[in-house]
């Protein structure tokens, strides 16, 4: 199965994605994982696994439990590493033609400029910088919960890298629009909001009178946090002039066109991967269903007539 038509076509200030249905960084693998369940060709586009200038092995705790309305992830940011994807990873993208958003990730804005020249030098299309990571030199404090340490971050990369540039959002500050603005300023073609809340699980048993605790602390996402990504969406939206990329929670049709109401002119499928692989090709079908059986002419006009 495949959309014939056109009426899809997403342009994220020149980023030409064929639908707005994009999967979200580490959710999707780095390119072939889900082959034996979709066409990932389908798709608008893929975000890669966080990509971090070395190898990175991850956390040694455990790494994700469900909740009852998501999941808590502590990777670790787990990744080959930025040498292993060009060698191997790249050309399977390449190879399948398929569009894809390199997400990476540094702990200095030192490593960040490494991997936006090495980008740039190896003709990626488009990056999505993940800006949740701790800047050591800044004391640890993340990048992205800073308005100044996030303008120089992506001021930096954007003076190295020509090509498109999202900057993924932590939900994690008081006003995340302050952090949007500040990212367009320094340079950034779009926002990617939001990432996963800070959340923690602890389970507990009883066994002979003794207490056992099992603690992960870490990423939540799933459809718990739709209202506060939706919400951040319209903040965003309504503050800088660049295109809003909406992700947090998003399972059905509905969810889609909330947050396009909301002001998203693309969305990213995470959590929702997991349980059923095939969703986000799925919502591609759904929405070019949408727009035909009510007579829209395109994805535009049904953006503007959500939004009025």
């Amino acid at each position: 199965m495949a959309v014939m038509t056109n009426i899809l076509q997403t342009d994220l200030k020149g980023l030409i994605l064929k639908n707005p249905i994009m999967t979200a960084s580490g959710t999707f693998g780095y390119n072939d994982e889900y082959d034996e369940f979709i066409d990932v060709s389908n798709l608008g586009a893929i975000v890669t696994k966080a990509i971090s200038l070395n190898p990175r092995q991850g956390n040694k705790n455990i790494r994700i439990t469900e909740t009852k309305a998501g999941m808590i992830n502590s990777i670790g940011l787990e990744n080959v590493g930025i040498e292993k994807f060009l060698e191997e990873k790249l050309p399977v993208l390449k190879s399948k033609n398929i569009e894809f958003v390199m997400n990476i990730a540094g702990s200095s804005l030192d490593e960040y400029i490494a991997l936006a020249k090495i980008c740039e030098n190896n003709k990626i299309k488009a990056v999505e910088l993940n800006v949740s990571c701790p800047n050591v030199k800044s004391g640890c404090i993340e990048f992205g919960v800073d308005e100044n340490c996030l303008y120089e971050l992506v001021n930096s990369v954007r003076q190295e890298y020509q090509g498109f540039i999202a900057v993924k959002l932590t939900p994690n500050v008081t006003a995340i629009e302050k952090l949007a603005l500040s990212a367009q300023k320094a340079g950034a073609d779009a926002i990617s909001a939001i990432n996963t809340l800070k959340g923690t699980q602890i389970k507990i048993s009883c066994i002979n009178g003794g207490i056992r605790k099992s603690i992960i602390s870490g990423g939540y996402s799933g459809v718990g946090i739709k209202p506060v990504a939706v919400g951040a969406v319209m903040r965003i939206s309504k503050t800088v002039d660049i295109p809003v990329i909406g992700i947090g929670g998003i399972e059905t049709l509905e969810d889609v066109l909330e947050f396009m109401a909301a002001g998203a002119d693309a969305v990213q499928i995470g959590t929702a991967n997991f349980t059923h692989p095939d969703t986000a090709q799925r919502l591609v079908f759904e929405l070019n269903e949408y727009i035909t059986k009510n007579n829209f002419k395109n994805l535009d006009e049904l953006k503007r007539k959500l939004r009025e």
